[in-house]
């Protein structure tokens, strides 16, 4: 078994002047970077006060299902000699805040839109939407239900 290690670097960059003194004093924005890739801005969800024109946790986590998913799907279909053409998702979840403030996904639905070239690959296409997802790395990570509705069109 190999491991792989992540180092990213987090930076709060929302004190307005005087941190957390109290709820409303400051921003939630932040700023993900990595050695030789862009920065990514983040905030919270709206609804707990962040900055709706950034990213925030819980759209990341739906988007690293998405893009872990997508990754092993092209690549097991390069493999089986699929020719992808086109690929588009528009995944989605749901978070349960909890009375305490706290919470949790109960769900993410990945919903892949996949051109390929080779109709007599078509059904093998969409059989490998299951594989893709036993293999991916997040969907593996998250204690909730992950489910993919794919869809295969042929060019």
């Amino acid at each position: 078994m190999k491991k792989h290690h992540y180092q990213l670097h987090l930076q709060w960059t929302g004190n307005t002047g005087s941190g957390t003194r109290n709820y409303t004093a400051y921003s939630r924005d932040y700023e993900i970077n990595a050695p030789g890739k862009p920065t990514l801005y983040g905030s919270a969800d709206p609804a707990f006060r962040g900055n709706p024109e950034r990213y925030n946790p819980e759209e990341m986590l739906v988007a690293s299902l998405s893009a872990c998913h997508k990754l092993w799907y092209l690549h097991l279909c390069a493999e089986a000699g699929i020719t992808i053409v086109a690929y588009e998702d528009e995944p989605s979840g749901q978070m349960l805040q909890t009375p305490d403030g706290g919470g949790h996904f109960e769900w993410v639905e990945l919903r892949p839109f996949v051109t390929i070239v080779e109709i007599a690959k078509q059904e093998q296409a969409e059989a490998l939407h299951e594989r893709a997802h036993q293999l991916c790395f997040i969907a593996n990570s998250c204690n909730f239900k992950v489910s993919c509705k794919a869809k295969i069109q042929v060019q």
